[in-house]
């Protein structure tokens, strides 16, 4: 599951980070500087924002429930971070206890989606936002996090459905910001520097994942 609180993306100080950036840039004279803060800031002025609709899925196979706006962090992706990963995990516990931890705002972590084991997905985090899932601001900023119901040391719950419905969206995020389908952009949480997760775990089958992703982005293409 997501990392907890110590290790979440704590970084929402972005007011007077931008100011401060744009008054060094400026006075540098460093336009590239200046014009790549202010490509992911400029929607955060008051008055500018996004259009949303409260509900809306980005995966038309999901059902929308919301986490915690304390779990995540309003973004504009891709135009302020480019979305180049996807990031599998476990929950370690069942889908329902997942989804409550990450509708609570002291859990620190939540993904974007959550995966059941007949193939229910929900979505509770927007692919435009950030969701404090892998523990490393970096990949957070770069990736969509997919959680999967179950435990790491149970293979039984890796189920057919499970799997089938999960690289059917790993293929259309795939699809969506052109992410290669090869294990370099599609990786576990273990995977990620600095984490001390170890999920999806030994008996996730990478193999049979990757042929079902490349299998459904074949189909969708």
């Amino acid at each position: 599951m997501g990392a907890r609180r110590a290790s979440k993306d704590t970084d929402r100080r972005i007011g007077r980070r931008a100011l401060i950036v744009g008054g060094v840039a400026a006075a540098a004279g460093s336009a590239v500087l200046a014009r790549d803060e202010l490509g992911r800031l400029w929607w955060r002025v008051p008055g500018v924002e996004k259009p949303r609709k409260d509900g809306e899925v980005d995966y038309t196979g999901a059902r929308w429930v919301a986490a915690s706006d304390a779990n995540w962090r309003r973004a504009d992706r891709p135009d302020d971070y480019g979305i180049e990963m996807v990031v599998v995990h476990v929950t370690q516990g069942s889908f329902d206890s997942a989804v409550k931890a990450f509708q609570d705002p002291s859990h620190g972590a939540a993904s974007h989606y959550i995966v059941r084991k007949d193939g229910h997905i929900s979505q509770m985090i927007r692919e435009l936002d950030v969701a404090y899932h892998a523990g490393n601001r970096d990949y957070n900023e770069r990736s969509v996090g997919i959680e999967h119901a179950g435990f790491v040391d149970r293979p039984q719950d890796f189920t057919d459905e499970m799997y089938e419905a999960s690289a059917r969206l790993t293929a259309r995020i795939c699809a969506r910001y052109d992410i290669p389908v090869d294990r370099e952009h599609i990786i576990g949480h273990v995977e990620v520097p600095g984490t001390d997760h170890t999920d999806p775990g030994p008996h996730w089958d990478w193999d049979r994942y990757m042929r079902l992703v490349r299998q459904a982005r074949t189909a969708k293409a």
